[in-house]
């Protein structure tokens, strides 16, 4: 029994140390990092990468969402290249891929964009009058409205006496 616990302990430390191995490390310069990650048709995102060294520049390539190319440049964040772009409103929902590609190299660097639907994030506000069949069959002329509300007047009067005659037991 164990020597079963000491070869699973052993395995698993071995596998542990592998993972461990392989594992990207912290401060890896290797991605596109793209702000908002999440937007609208329209709205202006933002890339960064440290991936092309401390005075790097890039080209930038959005031309999947139909962005076209822009430029990276050297940031005041240390070591990272920035730059924008703007979303065109025609671009339709769905993830892209932004790309960007070093100046100085060959090394090139990717992220995602995700653009979603315009009417999920803003708010509609209602306009006109809805139809919802309340309201009086006679109009809002205002003969009409006090003689309802006279008719109604005379029906509670009538009923409440009506009641008060039966719990005194007087009969109807």
């Amino acid at each position: 029994m164990r020597r079963t616990a000491r070869l699973l302990t052993g395995t698993a430390l071995a596998v542990a140390a592998a993972g461990l191995a392989t594992a990207p490390a912290y401060g890896e310069t290797g991605s596109l990092q793209v702000y908002p990650s999440t937007t609208m048709p329209g709205s202006q995102v933002t890339v960064n990468t440290a991936a092309c060294g401390d005075r790097g520049t890039a080209v930038g390539d959005a031309g999947a969402v139909g962005a076209g190319t822009f430029p990276l440049a050297p940031s005041t964040h240390e070591g990272e290249a920035i730059g924008q772009f703007r979303v065109p409103p025609s671009a339709q929902p769905g993830t892209y891929e932004i790309v960007a590609q070093c100046a100085e190299g060959t090394k090139q660097v990717t992220g995602d964009l995700v653009v979603a639907l315009g009417a999920a994030h803003e708010q509609v506000q209602p306009r006109g009058s809805v139809k919802t069949g309340v309201g009086g069959a006679l109009g809002t002329d205002p003969v009409h409205t006090t003689a309802g509300v006279a008719a109604l007047a005379v029906a509670a009067a009538g009923g409440t006496w009506l009641l008060h005659r039966r719990a005194r037991g007087d009969g109807i």
